[in-house]
């Protein structure tokens, strides 16, 4: 008999994903902070026990602490919006963190960008 492979942690994704949608849709149309401006929700991390969530999100434009603090201090607020939104019998806690993704990855591309450059001319 063939051992039955565990849905948790795929439930868990699901989850962490259904959680980003509705975090994005209630930032961007309940959330009236103006500390938050033009947030990206950029993924979410659900613990086994689905007591905490990690929520990562990045900006277009703002001060990435201050925002931090905000999205922090609405966190309560955002959690109440999921309870009512998700069918879950725990919303975990949310804890906003900055994601520094996509300004190393333009650093990066800046950097290759550069060593090209430099080559093409040495050549």
């Amino acid at each position: 008999m063939a051992a039955k492979k565990s849905s948790a942690p795929n439930r868990a994704f699901k989850v962490a994903d259904q959680i980003q949608r509705d975090l994005t849709e209630l930032i961007a149309r309940e959330l009236k902070d103006p500390r938050v401006g033009m947030v990206t929700l950029q993924g979410v991390e659900v613990t086994p026990d689905y007591a905490h969530a990690k929520v990562f999100f990045s900006l277009l434009t703002g001060d990435p602490v201050e925002t931090q603090a905000a999205l922090n201090q609405a966190a309560g607020f955002l959690r109440n919006g999921l309870f009512k939104r998700l069918h879950i019998h725990t919303v975990p806690t949310l804890h906003f963190v900055f994601d520094r993704t996509s300004e190393r990855a333009a650093d990066m591309n800046a950097l290759i960008a550069k060593a090209v450059s430099s080559r093409a001319k040495e050549d």
